[in-house]
């Protein structure tokens, strides 16, 4: 099974949030694991935010990173690239979408291009019901 990470359900694992196992399920259970660059982004700030808050140390904020890079060095990352762009700057099914949702499921779309068993591991509740709508798959625990 090929996994689409979106960068909520990540932070949901990294954060140790109540979707944790079904975060990790997927991935563990993944023959391979594709992300955006954003997903890069989102989590890098999610830590800064985190320390700026003081939610979190600065070691644990380096951990949180660490751990983040550790993973997903075996995972491909899709660029934001002009077909992303394209996909992303278009009307969904289930609208409002924000930018950034719309980033992520246009990189879903280009990757099932490339896996076509792909499914999506999202928490995110945009982005989950226009995965839906528009066909692809949604990891769902064991």
């Amino acid at each position: 099974m090929v996994v689409y990470a979106e960068s909520s359900a990540v932070l949901a694992w990294l954060l140790g949030q109540s979707e944790a196992s079904r975060v990790v399920s997927a991935l563990s259970h993944a023959s391979h694991v594709v992300t955006s660059e954003l997903t890069d982004i989102e989590c890098a700030r999610a830590f800064h935010r985190a320390l700026s808050l003081t939610l979190v140390t600065k070691s644990q904020a380096a951990a949180l990173h660490d751990s983040y890079s550790t993973t997903s060095k075996q995972w491909d990352r899709l660029t934001i690239g002009d077909r992303v762009r394209l996909l992303a700057s278009a009307p969904w099914p289930v609208e409002p979408v924000r930018a950034l949702d719309a980033i992520h499921l246009g990189s879903a779309l280009v990757a099932r291009e490339a896996w076509p068993d792909l499914v999506i591991l999202t928490l995110d509740q945009r982005v989950r019901r226009n995965a839906v709508a528009l066909g692809l798959a949604e990891f769902l625990a064991p």
